[in-house]
């Protein structure tokens, strides 16, 4: 056969490492994919589905460690990321009685606007939504074009949308409040509040939310700055005692 009697219809499944074959099914199948082969002996294979892709596994080797989360991935482009999310978290709603947040499995959050989410598996693997159409021009190291507060608020974007670092984000936003807060705009100090706020309510430490929540009710905002301060969290609900 020559190259050009190939037909252009291939399709790629990924193939994960498992270390837990009795939590990945029920973490899939608690997130509505169908279990299309289920098999432990003599070797571990589990595959999934759930509209037009699939997931498969096979057992991972002895010294994984899956709390590294280092373990392995994939990247699943869609055309529109947003209702995958929203899917997701509600399945997760109706299996766990909560959005799970932290520790694995887990998935990230999701503000109004972004272009990607990812989904961390019981073994450590990172699944990644990924929209068509993605800017190529992303920032993934953070624009240098911006200084003082904005900038900081910009690497915490990075760090929570492309590098899923919560705890990096969190010490980011904390420590350039203080050095930058005195000289930012209100705007910019609401939007690092918010984001303080949201990130302390996931780690399930509020012990500062009032605090923060105190110094937000006190910024004199425009509605259309509370607007985009709203757009700059995953669930804008969290900052109802304070943004009005």
């Amino acid at each position: 056969m020559t190259e050009s009697q190939i037909e252009p219809n291939e399709t790629t499944v990924p193939l994960l490492p498992c270390t837990s074959p009795e939590e990945t099914l029920a973490f899939w199948r608690a997130l509505g994919f169908a279990v299309t082969w289920e098999q432990t002996k003599p070797y571990l294979y589990l595959a999934f589905r759930r509209s037009g892709f699939e997931l498969h596994y096979s057992r991972a080797a002895p010294d994984v460690d899956p709390a590294r989360e280092w373990t392995g991935g994939c990247l699943v482009m869609v055309d529109a990321v947003a209702p995958y999310h929203a899917a997701f978290t509600a399945a997760m709603r109706g299996a766990y009685g909560k959005v799970l947040a932290k520790g694995l499995p887990r998935i990230t959050r999701f503000r109004p606007g972004a272009s990607r989410f990812t989904v961390m598996d019981p073994s450590g693997n990172s699944i990644v939504f990924i929209q068509r159409g993605e800017p190529a021009e992303v920032e993934y190291g953070g624009s240098k074009r911006l200084t003082g507060l904005a900038r900081v608020l910009d690497n915490a974007r990075v760090l929570r949308e492309f590098k899923n670092d919560d705890l990096a984000a969190f010490r980011a936003l904390n420590s350039g409040l203080r050095r930058h807060g005195d000289t930012a705009s209100p705007v910019e100090q609401a939007t690092a509040l918010a984001a303080l706020i949201e990130l302390s309510t996931a780690f399930e430490e509020p012990d500062r939310v009032a605090e923060w929540g105190a110094r937000l009710g006190g910024l004199t905002l425009t509605e259309d700055e509370r607007g985009q301060v709203r757009s700059a969290v995953a669930d804008p609900t969290l900052l109802a005692p304070w943004l009005t």
